[in-house]
């Protein structure tokens, strides 16, 4: 068996003996689907997005500029891409530019709900962004409340982006398997 074939199988396995586990205390497995749209807002009096840490000498050899920035987010969640769309929640975290040739993010975030049938719960991802791809996917590595122990995947669309600013809108379809 393969070196990769082998770590297959204990995935598998750890995966197999958490859902024994869960179903032991009478949790029983659910899945979700979540729509919504995440600003994250660079620019103005009130950004969602602020720079906490940049690198002071960058090699030349680094294409990306930014690479090695860190920015701490509390961006809004919404029903809708308009920015006066309904608020849902908020995701509160980081996202560090981690691509030497292109722009690249490693996301870290908690992703709230504070109203609806969610409102109290999360779930969170901690992924590699391509950012410059419209289209892309991130992993939901846990959750709490009606979220519990949540895996899944995030799918990711960007709505919009102002090249001056940075501002952007991203559309949200997220996947969760969880336990109740």
């Amino acid at each position: 068996m393969a070196r990769s074939d082998g770590r297959l199988l204990v995935f598998a396995v750890a995966v197999a003996l958490l859902a024994i586990q869960c179903q032991s205390f009478g949790m029983k497995q659910k899945v979700t689907n979540l729509h919504f749209f995440f600003h994250d807002i660079l620019s103005g009096d009130k950004p969602t997005s602020v720079r906490v840490a940049a690198p002071k000498n960058l090699s030349s050899l680094v294409k990306e500029k930014l690479f090695g920035t860190m920015f701490v987010i509390d961006d809004p969640l919404t029903e809708g891409p308009e920015a006066d769309s309904k608020v849902l929640g908020s995701a509160q975290g980081y996202y560090i530019i981690s691509g030497q040739d292109s722009p690249m993010l490693v996301l870290a975030a908690d992703y709230g709900f504070t109203t609806g049938p969610y409102n109290g719960s999360s779930f969170s991802l901690f992924s590699r962004n391509p950012v410059m791809d419209t289209d892309r996917e991130l992993s939901v590595v846990g959750g709490r409340g009606a979220f519990r122990m949540a895996q899944g995947i995030a799918k990711l669309h960007t709505h919009s982006i102002d090249a001056a600013t940075g501002d952007a809108v991203v559309e949200y379809n997220v996947t969760l398997f969880h336990y109740e």
